[in-house]
């Protein structure tokens, strides 16, 4: 028997509806894993990528990331990284594999002299970024109680990471982000060099890459506010090619409300713009090693294969199986 559209939306807000059911305050991993890996996993990715930029447009933190050469020389390895690092937690909580990740993290953080200014606001555009891309763009918006269940999500991980008084809701994130950029956003030439890294980076993901340069130039930047452009000194499009590109994005959201529920989860290791590592990875050779790597990649501590591949075969709870 065929669906009707109606019972088909129904279907579609189904874990909306459970996720409903969850304490933001204690079930905050499960409904972020829900909503990254399964409810909005092309969006999130997508969010998250757009607010690097907004970290390069502060001078102190775009300065650093060219001064390391990792998002100019590496940039695809530091781009593929920072995604699976993240996921490590995302996919497997605070624990093991997380803790894991967690720890790497904290090794790479120590070896660079970053305030708790900047890690706080670094924090926030992971919070606010998202939700902001999913009111404009999203096939539906998150409600309160998923904003809350992000934001306390990256409490924990802020927690773990050592950063000092992190906001405690979405809304806190928000205002801390906005103020620090009407602070802190200005230009610098290091800066503007990552960006221009990591700009040509996105042009060769797929499909991006069977489009012009310059088409996926002017798209990126229509999809930047004005304080962004103007502190990474990027010209403003056309306002019909910013308004085309914004409309497009609405309306794939529009789409993708009809489109089949998502049952295995979208991990960002599978994405095929995701290179560095045809082979695998352990994600304690994960990241940069100004100080020595622990770990190397093709081996992991006790001299065995790397644990992941990337194109694994994915099991129904999220987990991956071994090489």
């Amino acid at each position: 028997m065929s669906r009707t559209p109606v019972s088909w939306l129904r279907q579609r807000y189904e874990r909306r509806d459970a996720l409903a059911r969850l304490d933001p305050d204690t079930d905050f991993h499960e409904i972020y894993r829900q909503l990254a890996l399964h409810e909005f996993p092309w969006d999130v990715n997508q969010a998250l990528s757009f607010a690097l930029f907004r970290t390069y447009a502060v001078p102190s933190i775009g300065k650093l990331l060219h001064a390391t050469e990792e998002f100019t020389g590496r940039v695809q390895k530091r781009y593929d990284d920072t995604g699976l690092l993240l996921e490590a937690v995302l996919e497997h909580g605070f624990d093991g594999e997380g803790r894991d990740a967690i720890r790497r993290i904290n090794r790479m953080h120590r070896s660079y002299d970053i305030s708790d200014d900047d890690m706080r606001y670094v924090l926030s555009t992971f919070v606010v970024t998202p939700i902001r891309w999913l009111d404009a763009y999203g096939w539906r918006r998150l409600t309160e109680a998923e904003k809350a269940a992000s934001a306390n999500y990256y409490r924990e991980l802020g927690r773990h990471i050592g950063i000092p008084d992190v906001p405690a809701t979405w809304q806190e994130f928000a205002v801390l982000l906005d103020a620090y950029e009407a602070e802190h956003f200005d230009y610098d030439p290091g800066a503007r060099s990552v960006a221009d890294s990591t700009l040509a980076l996105l042009a060769t993901f797929p499909p991006n890459q069977l489009a012009p340069g310059p088409v996926v130039d002017a798209f990126a930047r229509s999809l930047m506010d004005e304080p962004l452009r103007r502190a990474l000194a990027y010209r403003s499009p056309p306002r019909v090619v910013e308004a085309l590109s914004r409309m497009a994005l609405r309306l794939r959201g529009r789409f993708v409300r009809f489109m089949p529920v998502r049952k295995a989860p979208r991990m960002f290791r599978d994405l095929p713009g995701v290179r560095s590592y045809p082979d695998g990875f352990t994600v304690g050779g994960l990241g940069t090693c100004p100080m020595g790597c622990p770990v190397t990649q093709g081996v992991d501590e006790s001299g065995t294969r790397p644990q992941h591949a990337l194109r694994s075969d994915q099991l129904g709870d999220g987990t991956t199986t071994r090489q």
